[in-house]
């Protein structure tokens, strides 16, 4: 039965898949989004017959009227996948079921959790349930490119004076040792994400022919600008309340001598900061801001020396060293190298960090326990980005955890080729949405 009942969920996972919902930035196309709407309604026809169902231009909200106005909360997910290029093991866009897994492009992110979700409430429809408070789902088809769904939707809410007691989006998910030498698997829910700006970094001369170049050209005072910061590291690196706290609860299941150093942060703070981002560029992005050099631009000839060239960064700042302080440290290490920033776009701050003591956290992490008895559950602080950073101003407590258990393997696959979810996860990733939302 239980195989069934996973089988059953595979081909409805499938079926999401094989739809297009790619979206590419600058190119906005309701119509796919529409008719992905219309492949829901099919799908899931107790849940959209019960709720409220507004449009924003692809993305969607519903509202699910409780017992009270009391309390609400949102639930989130998004629909739109990214491009899926290389050469895939099965097809990108086939949702091919073989070798036990799923395979297609969203099939983690974030087809997957938009399924959970919805088959979760469902279900618990057909069953006569009536929540206590209401519900909100919200689904956005700009996830992967500009975010505006999400913006909409969140001032549509801030309109009606909504504010929620929690708030739950894509984020972490269940993976085996997420630092070095931790055992056993670990539900990684995410309790804040960082800012994210785009800084075009321009350096200027008066050009020239190749034949005869002169030092300090455009391009070479870039890069020693790009050296100074990659070796440098110069934002300031510090150790958050949720920082410490994951590394207290990974420290209990080691068994090397660092596990001493991680389970006590304080105290070893500074060797901590010296020492993790060596270890873990993921865990050491967690510490401070980052920049990250993505593209450039030259002359056009391979014998002009150009007038002007630049570079593009991507910066993502931590909560504790934010907009103004990070980009004093970058004005003064640039005007070194004569180089100007300029500030291409500015999506977002950092978000505050939802407190793991708190009763909206504890909530997830009883219900994850419940649906997962052998996961250990760490708040983390999320490093890449999510809808649900437009949410921060309507709610104290947002969280970002998708119910799978994955490999590292298909975790780096997400964005990736041959991104997959095993089948005989999707079983439990429902149970732990209807647990959810039962107990809420």
């Amino acid at each position: 039965m239980a195989n069934e009942r996973a089988l059953t969920y595979a081909n409805t996972l499938s079926t999401l898949i094989k739809a297009d919902t790619v979206s590419v930035k600058g190119k906005p196309n309701k119509k796919k989004f529409h008719s992905f709407h219309k492949l829901l309604f099919s799908i899931y026809p107790n849940f959209f017959k019960t709720v409220e169902f507004t449009d924003f231009s692809g993305s969607f909200l519903c509202k699910l009227k409780g017992e009270s106005s009391e309390n609400p909360v949102l639930f989130m997910n998004h629909m739109d996948v990214v491009e899926a290029s290389g050469k895939w093991k099965h097809g990108a866009f086939s949702g091919k079921i073989i070798e036990g897994k799923v395979w297609g492009r969203g099939a983690l992110d974030n087809k997957g959790g938009l399924f959970a979700m919805l088959q979760g409430i469902e279900e618990l429809l057909e069953n006569g349930f009536v929540p206590k408070n209401d519900i909100y789902f919200m689904s956005s088809c700009t996830e992967e490119t500009d975010g505006s769904g999400a913006h909409l939707i969140a001032e549509h809410l801030t309109k009606k004076n909504i504010r929620f007691s929690f708030v739950l989006d894509e984020g972490g998910m269940i993976i085996e040792e997420p630092l070095a030498g931790t055992k056993g698997k670990f539900a990684m829910v995410g309790v804040g994400e960082k800012g994210i700006v785009t800084l075009k970094f321009v350096a200027t001369s008066n050009g020239g022919h190749s034949s005869a170049p002169q030092k300090n050209s455009p391009l070479v005072r870039l890069g020693k600008f790009m050296a100074h910061i990659e070796n440098k590291q110069p934002f300031k690196a510090k150790l958050s309340p949720t920082v410490k706290e994951l590394f207290k609860r990974l420290a209990k299941n080691m068994r090397s001598p660092l596990r001493l150093v991680l389970a006590h942060p304080t105290f070893f703070s500074p060797i901590l900061k010296r020492a993790i981002p060596k270890a873990s560029s993921s865990a050491g992005a967690m510490l401070q801001t980052t920049l990250a050099f993505t593209m450039a631009q030259g002359s056009d000839g391979d014998n002009v020396i150009p007038n002007t060239a630049y570079v593009i960064g991507n910066m993502r700042l931590c909560a504790h060293q934010g907009m103004e302080e990070s980009m004093a440290i970058l004005q003064k290490i640039a005007s070194r190298y004569g180089v100007e920033i300029i500030v291409e776009e500015e999506e977002n701050p950092p978000t505050s960090l939802t407190d793991h003591n708190g009763e909206a956290f504890k909530a997830v992490e009883s219900v994850i326990k419940q649906t997962f008895p052998t996961v250990e559950v760490v708040p983390y602080y999320m490093v890449g980005a999510s809808d649900c950073r437009y949410m921060a101003d309507l709610s104290d407590n947002c969280l970002r955890f998708i119910p799978f258990v994955i490999s590292n393997a298909q975790l780096d696959n997400i964005h990736g080729t041959n991104e997959n979810v095993n089948i005989k996860s999707l079983p439990l990733a429902v149970d732990f949405y209807k647990n959810l939302i039962k107990g809420l």
